[in-house]
């Protein structure tokens, strides 16, 4: 298979193997090509994991460096009528628990790919949060193979 899915494949399965207890809100990440949701879908918290981008290059004569990037989508629909802010804190505070858990942990099914690091972009998309209620937050983690 290729190897930006293989990390996503590993990455979604590292997230579901967690502990019960490890994040604040309860979910079951699914690797997506193509994370589009229905409206009505997104009442239950979404965490879907995305291949990105393969960068390539030398590293030395007989070897490549992929670094590879994965996205981590977390959405939810906001119950409308309540306070918007304590939402997208506590929804906000799920993607801090992921990135810190996933920077710690060496891919049960990636052995051989290390973590780089992560960028959260955006934290969350205020025109999904005033157009529909929607909390969106996009985490892009990057890992390293050599091959």
């Amino acid at each position: 298979m290729s190897l930006v899915i293989d990390i996503a494949d590993a990455v979604a399965n590292e997230l579901n193997a967690a502990a019960q207890g490890t994040f604040s809100l309860e979910f079951s990440a699914l690797r997506r090509v193509l994370p589009i949701y229905e409206l009505a879908d997104l009442v239950q918290l979404k965490v879907s994991v995305v291949p990105k981008a393969v960068e390539i290059s030398g590293a030395t004569r007989g070897l490549s460096k992929y670094d590879v990037q994965v996205d981590i989508g977390i959405q939810q629909k906001l119950p409308s009528g309540e306070n918007m802010d304590s939402h997208v804190e506590l929804l906000s505070g799920l993607v801090d628990e992921i990135v810190d858990y996933l920077r710690k942990k060496q891919l049960a099914d990636a052995p051989w790919a290390a973590w780089v690091g992560g960028e959260n972009d955006p934290v969350y998309a205020p025109e999904h949060l005033a157009n529909k209620r929607v909390f969106t937050s996009v985490l892009t983690l990057t890992y390293r193979a050599m091959k």
